[in-house]
């Protein structure tokens, strides 16, 4: 048997744990899932004969090195942050590792040691980043080999709740961390390339510079800017491209009265507000609007930021009960962020028989004989139910696939690295392709970059 352990047993754990279950004896696979609350990972493993669930404390070098040891590769679906610990001890213990997230630059400091060794670090094989750019680079490398030069190139991704499950006046609902949607697009302008010229949106901006776009059968779009569109420029083989331009997909309307909380500083994680835990959720709304003896806190907050009666942002502002006086924050010492986050989570959680959906939009334009081409292309997972979600499908399914690849040694480039040769996204998208996982492509004729702007 060949041992893989799982680090973490989170949202996304169920399609990764589900895969490997039911490859487990073809592949002569005995899989181990460790973390520090094994009740979910039981309930995935349903007393499977080739799985089990271990009490395993990320910082405790006696329950986490052992575990370690005795796998042949490693899967963290820890946070983001928390990676390197693994990645140490897999140097160490020389096993191969996979997570779905960002690389981090001590991670990416271990390149070194790990083609030295003979390891594959794969990371960001998750949906976003992951199957962005495992599609992405599938028909960028169609394109040069068909001799032509690519001039733009557009990707956005969504986190979105299925048509059927939307609900609510935000046309949103949290489908994956709260925290992340909340603080969405801090820590610096996004930054973008726009036919030849860089642009820059700061974050007090980011939400009224949206673009729309439409996907057959699933109706209308918007999208902002993510914080680097550039960061994959050299990755990709675009150096000499014109427009990239990368970001997050919203329904029409959302970009717009998010701003409110983004203009009022109510997105802001950088102080703690004193006697949070008795504030009243209009209290919390309070705190951000000018003193008056007489005026109502919804009568500031209209003329603060010019909020008509009648105006739809105004009807999604109520649908949040964000002006209740009943409603307790109950949180100590909280930063602003942390407060909208419990707010919006009382609206804003899926019910139980929610489905989720993931949408992604890629738009290719290149030169081919003198002539300009383009290629939209676009991806809808809808979710089944509350356990076996589309995100848990999308990034779960392509992490189980490429751990598996690497056992098989079908994938065999030592390093840390992101999943855009041949040898890894050709298999992988072919086999996710068998789970529904697929994308649309249509040659349309050539727009360039001509957003419909919000």
């Amino acid at each position: 048997m060949r041992n893989v352990l799982i680090i973490g047993s989170g949202k996304s754990t169920s399609y990764l744990l589900k895969y490997l279950l039911d490859k487990s004896v073809s592949e002569k696979l005995f899989i181990t899932v460790g973390d520090l609350n094994i009740e979910n990972a039981n309930k995935l493993i349903n007393n499977h004969p080739n799985a089990n669930a271990i009490m395993l404390d990320i910082f405790d070098n006696d329950s986490r090195i052992p575990a370690i040891q005795n796998s042949d590769i490693v899967i963290s679906m820890l946070p983001a942050h928390l990676h390197i610990e693994v990645a140490k001890d897999c140097i160490l213990l020389k096993k191969h590792m996979v997570t779905a997230s960002y690389i981090s630059p001590e991670m990416q400091a271990l390149n070194e040691k790990a083609k030295t060794n003979g390891l594959i670090f794969m990371n960001e094989i998750g949906v976003d980043p992951g199957i962005d750019h495992m599609s992405a680079m599938q028909v960028l490398d169609r394109i040069r080999e068909q001799g032509g030069n690519i001039i733009l190139f557009e990707s956005f991704t969504g986190g979105l709740v299925a048509p059927e499950s939307d609900t609510n006046l935000w046309n949103y609902k949290f489908t994956w961390n709260p925290r992340n949607v909340v603080i969405a697009g801090q820590g610096g302008a996004a930054k973008f390339l726009q036919e030849g010229t860089y642009k820059y949106i700061p974050y007090n901006r980011l939400f009224r510079r949206t673009e729309f776009l439409e996907i057959e059968e699933y109706g209308r779009f918007e999208v902002y800017a993510n914080r680097d569109s550039l960061k994959y420029q050299n990755a990709y083989g675009l150096n000499d491209i014109k427009t990239l331009y990368r970001g997050t997909m919203r329904r029409v309307g959302f970009s717009k009265a998010w701003n409110i909380f983004v203009t009022l500083g109510m997105t802001d994680d950088s102080y703690t507000i004193d006697d949070s835990e008795n504030m009243s959720y209009r209290d919390f709304v309070n705190a951000f609007l000018p003193y008056s003896p007489s005026d109502s806190v919804e009568l500031k907050l209209r003329h603060q930021l010019k909020i008509d009666q009648d105006d739809i942002i105004w009807n999604k502002l109520i649908d949040l009960d964000i002006f209740s006086a009943k409603k307790r924050v109950n949180l100590k010492k909280a930063t602003p962020a942390q407060i909208l986050q419990k707010i919006l989570m009382d609206s804003w959680q899926l019910a139980p028989n929610d489905k989720d959906m993931i949408v992604m939009y890629h738009k290719f334009g290149y030169e081919l004989h003198g002539k300009k081409y383009q290629i939209d292309a676009n991806m809808v997972v809808i979710g089944e139910n509350q356990t076996y979600t589309a995100m848990a499908k999308t990034v779960g399914l392509p992490v189980a696939i490429a751990a598996l690849s690497i056992l098989n040694k079908k994938i065999t480039t030592p390093g840390v690295q992101i999943p855009i040769s041949k040898e890894i996204y050709k298999p992988i998208l072919a086999e996710l392709n068998t789970y529904g996982i697929t994308f649309r492509e249509q040659e349309v004729p050539y727009l360039g970059y001509n957003p419909l702007s919000n």
